[in-house]
């Protein structure tokens, strides 16, 4: 079955980085859009960005762009997101998602599989 873990959470100053990666199995990982999600508490669960199969074809939210970069490496069926200059207002859980067979991984709705989550905090 598909499983998505994530690491890489933690506890970071404001203007730190950290790096977020999913580890994928039980799907053909290289025929997948995949992405990130975060929720904060009291909000709903926001896509913050998507890579497509396709190389380079990526999509961050306005929030995050300029900050944070998704990546892909097919040959270890696993997904990156480098996030910097972090702010208190990324703080939240994080979630890797499998979007669907070669899709944009552009649209929250092409996303259908989650993992568990990992916590990023962000202090002032």
């Amino acid at each position: 079955q598909v499983q998505l873990v994530e690491s890489g959470g933690g506890l970071v100053q404001a203007g730190g980085s950290l790096r977020l990666s999913c580890a994928a199995s039980g799907f053909v990982f290289s025929n997948y859009a995949m992405g990130w999600f975060r929720q904060a508490p009291g909000k709903e669960r926001e896509l913050v960005a998507g890579i497509a199969v396709r190389v380079g074809s990526t999509y961050y939210s306005d929030s995050v762009k300029g900050r944070f970069t998704i990546s892909r490496d097919n040959a270890k069926n696993t997904i990156y997101l480098q996030m910097n200059d972090l702010q208190p207002e990324d703080t939240a859980v994080y979630y890797c998602a499998r979007g669907g067979g070669f899709s944009s991984g552009r649209l929250s709705q092409e996303y259908n599989r989650w993992g568990q989550g990992t916590q990023v905090t962000v202090s002032s």
